[in-house]
């Protein structure tokens, strides 16, 4: 058994990360790192195709805040008038 302190930042990163890749747990999430890790398998490696679901998660977030914001301008320039 391992025993790692984390941030609160750090452990929700891993939940996140969790809900992405569709890991059980983040104990489930860690072990599959170490796996890797102890493999020589690159940090790049086990994380390139997580990184990218990752990355298209938060392409989407941006383009609907976005949005969001131009919904909100018109609004704001409805009320105006």
């Amino acid at each position: 058994m391992i025993s790692v302190r984390l941030s609160e930042e750090e452990y929700t990163a891993l939940r996140g990360l969790c809900s992405l890749t569709g890991a059980r747990s983040v104990s489930d999430i860690t072990r599959d790192a170490m796996r890797a890790f102890l493999g020589d398998t690159t940090r790049e490696t086990v994380l390139g195709g997580h990184f990218e679901v990752w990355h298209a998660h938060i392409r989407n977030l941006d383009a609907r805040i976005e949005q969001l914001a131009a919904e909100i301008d018109t609004l704001k320039a409805n009320l105006t008038n």
